[in-house]
C-alpha cells in the first residue's frame, strides 16, 4: 500500500492527492506539487542490460533503429557519446553523427 508523504509545512499525516497533480492538506490548507516528490527521490536510469546510466556516459545501440521522419537506420553497434538523461518518454537526448540532434530509449542501449 503506498502512502502519502506528510504536509511539509504542518507534519500532517491527513494529506491527501486532490485530483490536479497537487497533494494538499486539510489542517493547514497547505498545496504542493506531486512531481516535487518524485524529483525528491531520485530517478535511475539504467540500460537494457540493467547498469546504471549517469549523463555524460557512452553507450552503443542495440538494435537497428528507424527514427520517425527520417530516411535513414540507426545501425546495431552505433556509439553514442556524451548522453543526457532526461525525464520523459524518450530518456537520452544525445547526438549521433550523421542524424544530429536524436532522443532514445534506454531499453535499445548498453553502457559501454
Amino acid at each position: 500500500m503506498h502512502t502519502l508523504p506528510p504536509c511539509p509545512q504542518c507534519q500532517s499525516t491527513y494529506t491527501y492527492e486532490d485530483g490536479s497533480g497537487q497533494y494538499a492538506c486539510p489542517d493547514c490548507g497547505h498545496e504542493w506539487p506531486v512531481q516535487a516528490e518524485a524529483v525528491e527521490a531520485g530517478r535511475v536510469w539504467r540500460d537494457a542490460s540493467g547498469n546504471i546510466l549517469q549523463d555524460g556516459d557512452t553507450v552503443t545501440v542495440i538494435k537497428d533503429l528507424k527514427p520517425k521522419g527520417s530516411g535513414g537506420v540507426i545501425k546495431q553497434g552505433t556509439k553514442v557519446k556524451n548522453i543526457r538523461l532526461v525525464d520523459a518518454d524518450h530518456d537520452i537526448d544525445c547526438k549521433i553523427d550523421g542524424f544530429g540532434a536524436m532522443s532514445l530509449k534506454s531499453e535499445f542501449v548498453r553502457k559501454a
